[in-house]
């Protein structure tokens, strides 16, 4: 899907409103939803392709369309009912926390809601926040047969949200990944959901969610390192930096094998073993800590231009450490 060039990112606490438009126009925060919800219903290749030219674009960019595209993705759990009302003719950016920060405890009318949960991508410009909260029966934890607290998932309306502005990183800026905070917020059964229950028939969402977690995730890194090769490269010598190209193409080349084995695997409706689970999530640990490391041996030859705050160099580098802190390549 050919894309016009998005207005120029200037580095302030989020995306600026012309930018927030172009993603819009292009129906970016869909890119993963069925046609006839109004979404893009881009195939897997394709969806990645995008996020990394994002991401090579603008650090900030990449990462918001794909955490909050990634939130939108969950339509293929919502109850068809609910995903049709939220989304049909609507305006929806979906996003939120995976983390367990709070607590449902269960009403005669559906769920009650309270906790403060952290790392909402993209926080001023959703209109409903995804969660996980433990479920509470009368007051007392619900526990499942290996004594572990049972959780389920929320979406929640943004009026019925507080954003806690916390966001006070080096890179990413933009993104505002910002906690939330939840109080009393009475919801329905329609709005709670389970990552393992698909109603949608799409390729896409045959996936193991974890899988198709690393691989757009992945691409986030290696677009932003593409970007900091493009900046830093012409300017050094071929004896300093021949590493990161070569290990950029390796990447590349996993991530379209893996995900053509994904497919491969959805269209002979195999299984996703957990042997598969971890050979994916292990490439992909692998493969952002080997860019890591190709990024910070060029870095000490990229001088004042690389340390100054006002260069562009130096923002992409900022990004891409930021993202390296996401918890997804290093836990």
């Amino acid at each position: 899907m050919p894309l016009s060039a998005p207005p120029e990112i200037e580095e302030n606490r989020q995306l600026s409103a012309s930018t927030l438009s172009w993603i819009a126009r292009h129906n970016l925060w869909n890119l993963w939803v069925p046609r006839d919800f109004g979404g893009l219903e881009a195939e897997l290749l394709e969806g990645l392709k995008i996020l990394q030219s994002l991401a090579r674009t603008d650090g900030s960019l990449g990462w918001t369309v794909t955490l909050c595209a990634g939130a939108n993705y969950f339509i293929g759990n919502l109850k068809p009912e609910f995903a049709a009302e939220l989304f049909v003719d609507n305006r929806v950016v979906l996003g939120g926390s995976g983390g367990l920060f709070g607590d449902a405890c269960k009403t005669a009318s559906g769920y009650r809601l309270n906790g403060q949960w952290r790392y909402a991508t993209g926080a001023p410009y959703l209109t409903h926040f995804t969660l996980n909260a433990r479920l509470l029966d009368d007051g007392k934890v619900l526990n499942n047969h290996q004594g572990q607290p049972q959780f389920s998932s929320f979406v929640v309306p943004a009026r019925q949200v507080e954003v806690v502005e916390d966001w006070q990183t080096m890179g990413l800026v933009a993104t505002a990944t910002h906690s939330f905070k939840v109080t009393d917020a009475e919801v329905s059964e329609l709005e709670r959901f389970r990552y393992d229950q698909v109603y949608l028939p799409q390729s896409v969402y045959q996936l193991n969610f974890g899988v198709f977690a690393d691989l757009t995730l992945w691409v986030n890194y290696i677009g932003m390192a593409e970007h900091f090769v493009d900046l830093v490269n012409s300017g050094l010598s071929s004896a300093v930096s021949p590493s990161l190209p070569d290990i950029l193409q390796h990447a590349n080349r996993m991530v379209e094998s893996l995900a053509r084995e994904c497919l491969q695997a959805v269209r002979e409706k195999t299984p996703f073993t957990e042997a598969f689970i971890s050979k994916v999530h292990t490439a992909a640990s692998t493969s952002v800590a080997t860019i890591s490391q190709g990024i910070t041996a060029i870095y000490p030859y990229t001088g004042i231009k690389g340390a100054s705050e006002n260069t562009e160099m130096n923002n992409v580098f900022r990004d891409y450490f930021t993202a390296t802190q996401h918890h997804i390549f290093t836990a």
